[in-house]
């Protein structure tokens, strides 16, 4: 028996990127997959499922990048501290905020705060967020350039 991932429908991606947009959008509010999911009109497990397949991240995953995308912003600004920084991106938990900045950006939020402010700066704002935005999916593995 050849197990193969079941595709994305069409009605299903839409669904999908409504989902994704409303986490871009309200990052900052206090989401769960249960509620986007009620609002798709799926079950909490089919838009994991789904949302995994179609993006490459659990829907967790994709809002908690979102939020250390936000976060660098503001810790690049330097006026903010960590924890405030922390709740104006909708993390409810140091531990779980700092956990997660870290496996992204590879630092802890306070050093990349004292780091980043330094070396963006006199960077137009677009130039800074391009050059400092995390990497998304780190089990992927990195791939060398094949140069011919």
């Amino acid at each position: 028996m050849d197990s193969k991932p079941v595709p994305v429908h069409l009605r299903d991606l839409a669904r999908l990127r409504r989902v994704r947009d409303r986490i871009d959008r309200e990052y900052m509010q206090p989401l769960n997959v249960e509620a986007l999911a009620h609002s798709a009109h799926m079950s909490a497990g089919h838009l994991s499922r789904q949302f995994k397949l179609a993006f490459g991240e659990s829907p967790y995953s994709y809002l908690m990048t979102r939020r250390i995308e936000r976060a660098m912003a503001l810790l690049r600004r330097g006026d903010l501290s960590v924890t405030e920084t922390c709740f104006a991106v909708g993390c409810a938990s140091m531990g779980t905020f700092s956990t997660r900045f870290t496996e992204l950006v590879g630092m802890p939020p306070s050093v990349y705060r004292q780091q980043a402010a330094r070396a963006t700066e006199g960077m137009p704002s677009c130039v800074a967020r391009q050059i400092t935005k995390p990497i998304r999916n780190r089990e992927a593995p990195a791939c060398e350039p094949h140069l011919a």
